[in-house]
């Protein structure tokens, strides 16, 4: 049986190969219909946002990211305190994530048998 795993991607979006990295990550998996779960944390919650990926010479994720779903990844989650200090509001969010208080992420983390922080 295959372990139930969480995928935390922490880097803010287009600083590095770590966001690539933990999106392949949940692609495979997914791909392989392991159980998973992606969290977008701290400065990793920029990923979800639209940036001008062009001038900073690195490939957008964004078309990446809304086929999460079509990999059958539907449990896709944004740190609600993280998108607060930013000034991201839940509007701006994909409509496939799902926003978590700091109660609740305890629970997910709690909840799952790995997790891979990136």
């Amino acid at each position: 049986m295959a372990k139930n795993t969480l995928v935390i991607s922490r880097q803010p979006a287009l600083s590095g190969p770590g966001p690539r990295e933990a999106l392949d990550i949940v692609l495979a998996g997914g791909a392989f219909e392991l159980p998973l779960a992606l969290l977008f944390a701290g400065p990793g919650v920029t990923q979800l946002l639209t940036a001008d990926s062009v001038a900073l010479e690195q490939k957008d994720l964004s078309a990446n990211l809304s086929a999460l779903p079509l990999f059958g990844v539907e449990a896709i989650y944004a740190e609600a305190t993280a998108l607060q200090r930013l000034g991201i509001t839940p509007e701006q969010l994909p409509a496939w994530v799902t926003p978590l208080e700091p109660e609740a992420l305890a629970g997910l983390i709690h909840d799952h048998d790995q997790v891979i922080s990136i």
